[in-house]
């Protein structure tokens, strides 16, 4: 599988009780197309805290491809058919973070291809998103305290980490569709079982970890860090 180094992080506001609609919707009509123009989505996502957000993250090549991508798709006839139906289930699209990955993990690498996903029972499990936001200039130095002291910590105590990513700086060649811009962030996502193993997970978090790892990261943090539960829909590649 190609290599990608570009990520949306999208966190979608719905009208109220339109989720399921969305879903259908996209699970039905947008996955292959886009992929089908090298786009990857990644995972698709309920929010357990916000029964009106529906979350997905998609991947590229580098920028130059998602510009491209993003231009043949909504401007394709997909999108021409199906994307008033999905935004008329919407508040807001532009929760958007523009990412590229960090501290040396690999990204979704325990996604399945998408050519194994009908051989799945059914998707499960609990991916916890953190965001982290930082001061411009700092995230190279939390992104080496996070690989060398926090998730060495994590991998110890159970949780298997989907992905860490940081602020993407290159321009957003697709202003059709806006991004979060002039932000510095740092993005972590944790792989659950369910939430008693999450639970479980932080039971076995060590005293450094509650004492001194932690809250290092969070005392970098221009508000507290961010913390997004969700649960993987039938489509989603990433899954427990």
């Amino acid at each position: 599988m190609d290599p990608h180094i570009v990520f949306e992080l999208r966190r979608y506001r719905l009208l109220p009780g339109r989720r399921e609609t969305l879903i259908r919707l996209f699970d039905r009509a947008f996955v292959e197309p886009q992929e089908a123009l090298g786009m990857r989505v990644e995972g698709e996502f309920r929010d357990l805290d916000d029964p009106d957000c529906f979350v997905w993250i998609r991947s590229f090549k580098n920028m130059d491809a998602r510009t491209d991508a993003l231009a043949s798709f909504y401007s394709g006839p997909v999108w021409k058919e199906h994307g008033p139906a999905a935004n008329a289930t919407m508040l807001n699209s532009d929760n958007v973070l523009l990412l590229k990955p960090a501290a040396g993990v690999i990204p979704f690498a325990h996604n399945l291809p998408r050519d194994k996903e009908a051989g799945r029972t059914r998707a499960q499990g609990l991916i916890v998103v953190n965001i982290c936001s930082l001061a411009p200039g700092t995230e190279e130095d939390f992104s080496e305290f996070f690989r060398d002291s926090a998730m060495p910590a994590m991998l110890a105590a159970g949780a298997r980490i989907e992905a860490v990513f940081m602020t993407e700086r290159n321009r957003n060649g697709f202003p059709r569709l806006p991004v979060r811009e002039g932000e510095t962030v740092f993005v972590w996502l944790e792989a659950h079982e369910d939430q008693d193993g999450a639970v479980a997970y932080q039971h076995r978090q060590t005293p450094v970890w509650t004492a001194e790892i932690y809250p290092w990261m969070d005392s970098r943090c221009w508000r507290r860090i961010e913390i997004v539960r969700l649960t993987p829909t039938a489509r989603s590649l990433c899954a427990w």
